[in-house]
């Protein structure tokens, strides 16, 4: 998933097709009039059919990096065990570490 999509209202009328695009690839969207944002596009997904809106997008936005899991976590209402339990269960990893990083830190911590 990549970052939320912006989009001005113009756009909005003559590139109605890319912003479909767009929540079909599951990716979300901030449209815009005279630069300020207007409303927001969620994909129409299981995810928010079964969790709602609010864990939908605390979960999209772990996704995309824009929140950590704590700032996440307390944006859908749970504590830390229960969001890392809705990421699990929505497909997403609660760590996102290159394999590089994980190396490093695992000689780090064992090294006598």
């Amino acid at each position: 998933m990549q970052a939320v999509e912006v989009f001005s209202a113009r756009d909005l009328r003559n590139h109605s097709g890319e912003l479909l695009r767009q929540a079909e690839l599951g990716n979300m969207s901030i449209i815009t009039k005279h630069g300020k944002p207007s409303f927001l596009t969620i994909p129409f997904d299981e995810n928010l059919l079964r969790y709602g809106v609010q864990r939908t997008l605390a979960v999209l936005f772990v996704q995309t990096q824009q929140m950590t899991l704590a700032q996440a976590a307390r944006f859908a209402g749970l504590d830390l065990e229960a969001f890392i339990d809705l990421l699990g269960k929505s497909g997403v990893d609660a760590v996102n570490y290159p394999a590089d990083e994980v190396d490093a830190e695992l000689e780090h911590v064992l090294k006598p």
